[in-house]
């Protein structure tokens, strides 16, 4: 079972892929971990990537593309993955659904989480203070920036995947462990 999770920046989605990787057994893939990762690692790609996003702009979809093509052939990815963070254009959407067909493989649903966006903020805030402030994009005029750049580019994606009937929408303001419940259904019914 592959999964997309969509929401703006703080809309849950990493919490919530952590949930399915722990009850389903899915890949939490998140290309924003794996670039933040770089760049603490100080890697060529991390050197790459640092400027963009701590401007809260994209990453440039060859980048993203090759880092997701990659992962996807490890070995514990066979079982299916939870994308978060990815894809963020419909260029990447498209590549992503030429990754998976290569692989006889296909995205199952795209959840999204529908948030507020003035609890966002709080959210953010929030999070930049239970991780000490680690997340270089993690301020205030970052977020409108993340926002802005959500909204411009992957808010297009949700019509490109409710054209493909994979679309579902979920309330990302109720509890953790509300949001969890409604995925929890979604997936249920992906298997009936």
């Amino acid at each position: 079972m592959n999964l997309i999770l969509f929401g703006p920046p703080g809309a849950g989605k990493g919490t919530q892929a952590k949930i399915i990787q722990d009850e389903w057994g899915l890949v939490h893939l998140s290309t924003g971990d794996i670039l933040r990762a770089a760049v603490a690692a100080g890697t060529d790609l991390g050197r790459r990537c640092k400027t963009i996003m701590d401007r809260g702009d994209l990453v440039t979809d060859d980048i993203v593309v090759g880092i997701i093509a990659e992962r996807l052939d490890a070995p514990d990815c066979a079982k299916g993955v939870v994308f978060d963070g990815f894809p963020r254009t419909i260029k990447q959407a498209k590549e992503l659904d030429s990754l998976l067909a290569r692989r006889a493989s296909a995205i199952d649903a795209v959840i999204e989480l529908k948030v507020d966006d003035e609890a966002l903020v709080g959210r953010i805030a929030q999070r930049k203070l239970e991780t000490g402030g680690t997340r270089g994009d993690d301020t205030p005029e970052t977020l409108r920036n993340r926002l802005e750049v959500y909204r411009r580019n992957t808010a297009p994606l949700l019509d490109f995947y409710a054209g493909q009937g994979k679309l579902r929408a979920v309330d990302g303001m109720a509890p953790i462990s509300g949001v969890a419940s409604e995925i929890r259904q979604v997936m249920e019914g992906l298997k009936a």
